[in-house]
């Protein structure tokens, strides 16, 4: 397994010997991965090897359902909070580290209310206040040009690729240090794929990304670093052009060179 190593000062996170649980069932096996700051690392591999349990780790989405487990550690720099402790509120950590879906989901609120949701949470009242970070976070997320005119419109009229935006802005809107996407553009068009590529390298320039994708050519694309798992196993993980031209594993190699998953 290769795994190219960053100074502390330049990672936003670092699983170490991370092993998850559901229930009796080993879904991650001692994955350590880290995660540098500010760049886009892409997980890639067979379905069923891991990745989305791996990104859920990363946001204790895996708390919402009874009889998970983790082991290990997965530090948040730079205070080196152990996002998986006991002791660490959940609904703290998806403040800092946004997710955005497969699919779309906006609530069934205005588009205004969506991005305010989780500020309003964190106790933001102040109408200037919210204005100001909901028109941050959607011109963040290159959509505030489409819907400023209709903010207070539902957001299930917007269509496909603008909801999955809005679901960015929604969680650019508390400020994450680090955005997990699971597949975002699988159940989009090309076109709106291209708007939300496009945005991700935009964004990465802020804030710390990890992508879940099964579309090769997209993890070329848009990571800087990617990472391959088996079984819920890392195999390798080092810069995505490594990855793509001279991997140093041959299952990687048979992977990206589409011979098998």
């Amino acid at each position: 397994m290769t795994i190219a190593t960053e100074p502390h000062a330049l990672l936003k996170a670092e699983a170490k010997n991370l092993s998850f649980y559901y229930g009796s069932v080993q879904a991650l096996k001692q994955i350590s991965l880290e995660l540098p700051d500010r760049r886009a690392t892409a997980l890639i591999g067979p379905s069923g090897c891991g990745k989305t349990t791996f990104l859920r780790c990363l946001n204790r989405m895996h708390d919402l359902y009874p009889g998970n487990r983790y082991e290990g550690e997965v530090l948040l720099y730079p205070d080196q909070v152990n996002l998986i402790g006991p002791d660490v509120d959940p609904i703290e950590i998806r403040m800092r580290v946004g997710m955005v879906f497969q699919k779309p989901n906006p609530f069934p609120k205005s588009i205004y209310e969506n991005v305010a949701y989780g500020l309003r949470i964190r106790g933001t009242s102040r109408r200037d206040q919210l204005d100001d970070i909901v028109e941050r976070a959607l011109r963040d997320a290159a959509l505030w040009s489409e819907v400023k005119d209709r903010l207070h419109g539902l957001a299930f009229n917007l269509s496909g690729g603008q909801q999955q935006r809005l679901c960015i802005a929604r969680a650019l809107a508390t400020g994450p240090e680090m955005l997990l996407f699971d597949e975002p553009t699988s159940a989009l068009d090309p076109t709106a794929t291209a708007r939300i590529e496009e945005l991700v390298t935009t964004l990465k320039e802020k804030v710390t990304i990890v992508i879940v994708t099964h579309n090769m050519q997209q993890a070329a694309r848009i990571s800087d670093y990617t990472a391959f798992m088996y079984e819920g196993r890392l195999v390798e993980r080092d810069r995505t052009e490594i990855i793509f031209t001279n991997p140093s594993n041959k299952l990687t190699e048979e992977y990206v060179t589409g011979r098998f998953g």
